[in-house]
């Protein structure tokens, strides 16, 4: 194991910016039927891994998201994604828990990915890295976690794709996961969440920079990435996180630095202003082919149809513990997606709790600073805590 980063994150956190290379006595087998060998893992751990390994916790995070859940971001400089989530005395309390979040197969920061060199080549993957399902991210992650020697996690948790990988876990390994906490997520994606990433992924397509994903060494040796059709589906993208109310108490039809109209195609409100800074930004710390990937990844999942077609029987048996939460204001995810996982555990006699928050801050609801959502995973944690016998 190779460590690409040294010294502490500040305020406590131990130990981060972990990088290793797992090559399994088995090959890891995507759904897709390739075989890969060995596979480049990037991850970070807090906190301490307890005598018993009983306090491990697997965060799992989003599309945009990468391993850096509350370290420092190595590329761009800003705080980690659930920094007000994980940390010391925080609701994932690194005082008692060891937590650990790895950069998803098809990522951009550090694990295997279409910008990875390939074994043979030594060029990037580009369209010749296979096609991966949330179901091969969580294999991996469980290879991650043989590497470490922990056989069962404490919980799982995550948002959005974070929560699907969350639910997966819980359904490929009810073994292995004593609490599972899927937070604004779905069991499967509907046809209007395909449509969202379908206009993503036709925009950097469409970006004559994307040369059919072989746009890693431009004429100059320099990345000529499709950076213009990136930032276009990250925008489109984020608007399906806010809602309605959010954006008109945030912005209404507010001018960007100006007091009337242009009578042009300039930034004149300050939603425009914002989503263009959103995908400027984004393209700094983000791989277009990962893009593709990981939104068809999304695309493909379906629990219910993995399991023959009845949702519930994911889960039969299962003595996993659930927390789930929704957000009133979600639009992409709505609750109605949750109420189903929560029916479907109900009628697989899964202990399962149950909320949805009130918020008008729509799907991005799970990575802001929102006091009752603090509150209840809290407090699940520590009553499951208490029946696992972590203090």
């Amino acid at each position: 194991m190779m460590s690409n980063r040294s010294g502490e994150t500040g305020d406590r956190l131990a130990e981060a910016g972990r990088h290793t290379v797992l090559a399994a006595t088995e090959p890891l087998v995507l759904d897709c039927g390739v075989a890969l060998s060995s596979v480049p893992v990037a991850y970070e751990t807090y906190g301490t891994l307890n005598e018993e390994k009983s306090n491990a916790i697997l965060i799992c995070h989003a599309l945009s998201g990468d391993q850096f859940v509350a370290s420092t971001h190595p590329l761009t400089g800003k705080p980690g994604w659930w920094a007000n989530t994980v940390g010391p005395g925080k609701v994932f309390d690194t005082d008692r828990f060891f937590i650990i979040c790895s950069n998803v197969l098809g990522g951009c920061m550090g694990t295997l990915g279409p910008s990875s060199p390939h074994p043979k080549s030594g060029r990037p993957w580009g369209l010749d890295f296979p096609v991966i399902t949330i179901g091969d991210m969580v294999r991996l992650q469980a290879l991650l976690l043989d590497h470490l020697e922990i056989d069962t996690l404490f919980a799982v948790a995550g948002g959005s794709m974070g929560g699907m990988q969350a639910l997966d876990w819980a359904a490929r390994y009810p073994e292995r996961v004593f609490t599972a906490l899927p937070i604004a997520a779905a069991a499967h994606h509907s046809a209007q969440n395909i449509a969202f990433h379908e206009v993503g992924r036709q925009a950097i397509m469409a970006d004559p920079r994307w040369r059919d994903g072989a746009y890693y060494d431009g004429e100059d040796g320099a990345a000529q990435g499709p950076d213009a059709g990136l930032a276009v589906a990250r925008m489109a993208a984020h608007i399906t996180y806010m809602s309605e109310d959010g954006l008109t108490d945030r912005f209404g039809r507010a001018l960007q630095d100006r007091d009337a109209l242009t009578f042009g195609f300039d930034a004149d409100f300050q939603i425009e202003s914002y989503l263009r800074h959103q995908g400027l930004s984004f393209i700094d710390r983000f791989d277009a082919n990962s893009y593709l990937y990981i939104t068809r990844a999304m695309d493909y999942f379906d629990l219910a149809a993995q399991a023959g077609g009845r949702l519930a029987d994911a889960f039969r048996g299962t003595r996993t513990r659930f927390c789930v939460v929704s957000f009133s204001s979600d639009w992409l995810y709505p609750t109605a997606e949750s109420r189903a996982i929560v029916h479907a555990l109900n009628a697989a006699g899964a202990p399962v709790s149950f909320v949805e928050l009130e918020t008008n801050l729509g799907h991005d609801s799970f990575l802001l600073d929102v006091p009752e959502m603090n509150r209840i995973l809290t407090g699940f944690l520590s009553s499951a805590g208490r029946a696992r016998g972590i203090e």
